[in-house]
């Protein structure tokens, strides 16, 4: 396992995580059992996986309450990031909701504490202000944003010390390349990458978009039809499938699996701190950090941005991926 420093801070965090979300029963997932989940915790541990990451908002604290019970005698060996999404984010509601959380995670600090979605209706200096507290009171160690703009990293390095932007990041989902990838380098934003297999679509699990379940299909990349879609958008179902198609073949010629490919174009990319990856069993973990060891030629890295350069003009650069009236601002 390869470690970054998360942010300019001195914690040392695995450069692939574990992304709890998974890790609970829920519409997108599905049924879990929680003593796979739990065994995939500690292989993710075994393999060298120091960094998880949760939320609140996972299940309304099931994956913060898995993780907590899971991790209580292994602490100190691990850095969890966690998220608050309670609203308005008003003082004294993020305050409340971090203690909660500290709670269900059976621990009395949080290394990475992020806002999930911010809250446009109140003003960042008062989001901030908590944040500022709880870091001074050690009940968390570092800032950072999930789904921030180039605006909001702008915006908030002018009122705390912001160390990280958890973004979605993969072969299929480039909108971060437009605008908000640059402005990360420039202000030495460590980048942390969620849904780099595109919730499975990246594994070669599903051949078209009928073989998507529902709970999945929520995403931009599919039909406004999809009974649990948001957006009101066309969507790009043929275009996504089609470079889908694209990638296997790229993956069959150098005889690599298709996640481990996706999942090693986004390590190799600069800036990004860490990847998280969803398991549900401790055999996805074991295929997941194969990943790590694969070095994927200039040629190939080229081959595999062209075949999915038109989903990224069709997707433009919104990027959030479950609304058209974007929470990116």
């Amino acid at each position: 396992m390869l470690y970054n420093e998360l942010g300019k801070t001195d914690i040392s965090i695995s450069y692939m995580a574990l992304g709890c979300w998974s890790l609970i029963s829920d519409l997108t997932w599905g049924k879990q059992d929680e003593n796979d989940s739990i065994a995939a915790i500690y292989a993710a541990l075994d393999h060298g996986m120091n960094f998880f990451d949760t939320a609140e908002m996972y299940g309304n604290g099931c994956s913060e309450s898995l993780l907590g019970k899971a991790l209580k005698n292994h602490r100190h060996e691990c850095i969890i990031a966690s998220k608050v999404s309670s609203t308005p984010m008003k003082k004294d509601v993020v305050k409340n909701a971090c203690e909660k959380s500290l709670k269900r995670l059976r621990t009395d600090y949080i290394d990475l504490y992020q806002i999930h979605w911010i809250d446009r209706s109140v003003p960042l200096s008062d989001t901030m202000e908590a944040f500022d507290e709880l870091k001074k009171e050690g009940k968390i160690l570092a800032i950072g944003i999930c789904n921030g703009s180039r605006g909001d990293i702008s915006l908030l390095t002018n009122l705390v010390q912001l160390e990280t932007d958890q973004l979605p990041y993969s072969l299929l989902w480039r909108a971060i390349e437009y605008d908000i990838y640059d402005k990360c380098i420039e202000k030495d934003i460590g980048i942390l990458c969620y849904s780099s297999l595109a919730q499975g679509l990246l594994t070669g699990k599903f051949n078209t978009a009928d073989d998507v379940p529902d709970g999945r299909a929520r995403t931009r990349h599919f039909s406004r039809k999809r009974p649990n879609a948001k957006h009101g958008e066309d969507g790009c179902e043929k275009e996504t499938f089609k470079a889908i198609a694209k990638i296997r073949s790229i993956c069959e010629e150098i005889n690599e699996p298709m996640a481990n490919v996706s999942l090693a174009w986004v390590l190799q990319k600069r800036g990004v701190t860490s990847v998280l990856v969803g398991a549900r069993n401790p055999e996805q973990i074991k295929k997941n950090v194969k990943a790590l060891d694969l070095k994927l030629s200039g040629e190939v890295v080229s081959k595999l941005s062209k075949v999915t350069e038109k989903v990224k003009e069709i997707l433009g650069p919104n990027a959030d991926l479950w609304q058209s009236d974007s929470r990116f601002m």
